[in-house]
């Protein structure tokens, strides 16, 4: 399928060819869902925790004894139903990442690329270089273009004057090539990729 290149001033610069495989593939909502779910559940910190009876400090004594206070039977004033005491079954320091399979993450990608070409939302861009890392001169750019809400992928290496004019744009966010990732593409509205972008995502994606 073919794709018209634009550049940053908002001007055509040819065609390019963009792989059925990658780009016309069938959205599955389901693939996204679960490639969503797992990178948030990855960068989870998981520092949570609730103290257990073995993390409250006080006496082991027994409060008074078994029978013939007329009060229900005590062993601790550590138990969870006294003030200060445990919490049963609360969070602990744990993990919250999990495996998922590379074939599954392969697909979620070239989905969620599907998707934002199905939607018109896939913009190819010539080049992503700036001269100067001037934040106001990219601004007026995008305006132009009218990107409010995008995301830039590049090569494997960004242009660092590109990359440091859009770092105080909100809403903007610049990514090489090997971070693209589901859940960035679709926090953001519009998807844009450069000639070099398009060319390694397809080879790693094929």
């Amino acid at each position: 399928m073919q794709a018209t290149v634009k550049t940053l001033d908002n001007a055509d610069a040819g065609t390019v060819e963009l792989s059925d495989a990658v780009f016309g593939a069938k959205v599955r909502g389901d693939i996204l869902s679960r490639l969503v779910h797992w990178q948030l559940a990855k960068r989870r910190a998981g520092t949570h925790k609730a103290k257990g009876i073995s993390d409250i400090s006080g006496t082991t004594k027994k409060p008074y004894k078994q029978k013939g206070t007329g009060r229900a039977r005590q062993g601790s004033l550590r138990s969870p139903q006294f003030r200060g005491g445990a919490r049963i079954f609360g969070p602990v320091v744990r993990d919250h990442g999990y495996d998922l399979p590379k074939q599954v993450r392969k697909l979620g990608l070239v989905t969620a690329l599907s998707s934002k070409h199905a939607d018109g939302k896939l913009v190819v861009l010539d080049t992503a270089k700036l001269d100067q890392p001037k934040t106001k001169e990219l601004a007026k750019r995008l305006g132009k273009l009218g990107w409010s809400s995008a995301l830039v992928i590049d090569g494997p290496e960004l242009d660092q004057n590109f990359a440091r004019a859009a770092r105080n744009i909100p809403g903007i966010d610049v990514l090489p090539q090997q971070g693209a990732n589901v859940y960035d593409i679709l926090r953001r509205d519009v998807l844009v990729l450069t000639r070099a972008a398009v060319q390694h995502l397809e080879a790693r994606l094929k």
